[in-house]
């Protein structure tokens, strides 16, 4: 796989554009997440709508593209899921990212997500791609 493949128009546009990044006011919850093999650090905020569901998230900080990248769109894919459903889609990005889940049905679940699918052949940068996904699983998971 060439790294080409990654870095295509799509990918980009988050990285350079990213809908998602920014102090989120009133958040309802914040936790931060660190990469500490690369120093990628992030703080991911959301509130959350009267029915449960996600109705805002975002995030700051600072990291290499593919960590910013991915934390956008893992913000952009949270908005409407219930916490539940959010875990869900984390665990379901992080196989993928491992190498663990191909199924394309399964994975069409994590739209814009897969453009990070090839990370899989990149051992070395999975744990950027991971980091905004495990820091959400790990604060849904706190808050229960």
């Amino acid at each position: 796989m060439a790294v080409t493949d990654l870095y295509n128009a799509a990918f980009m546009d988050h990285v350079s554009h990213p809908d998602y990044k920014y102090q989120l006011e009133d958040a309802d919850c914040s936790h931060e997440g660190v990469n500490p093999s690369c120093g990628d650090e992030l703080t991911f905020s959301v509130k959350f709508a009267d029915d449960g569901t996600i109705e805002e998230a975002a995030f700051t900080g600072h990291g290499c593209a593919i960590s910013q990248a991915s934390a956008d769109i893992m913000s952009d894919l949270m908005i409407d899921k219930t916490p539940e459903e959010a875990r869900e889609l984390c665990a379901l990005f992080m196989r993928m990212v491992r190498g663990e889940e191909t199924d394309e049905d399964a994975l069409e679940a994590l739209e814009d997500g897969v453009l990070l699918r090839d990370i899989a052949h990149m051992p070395a940068r999975v744990k950027c791609a991971e980091l905004a996904w495990r820091t959400l699983d790990e604060m849904l998971e706190a808050r229960g």
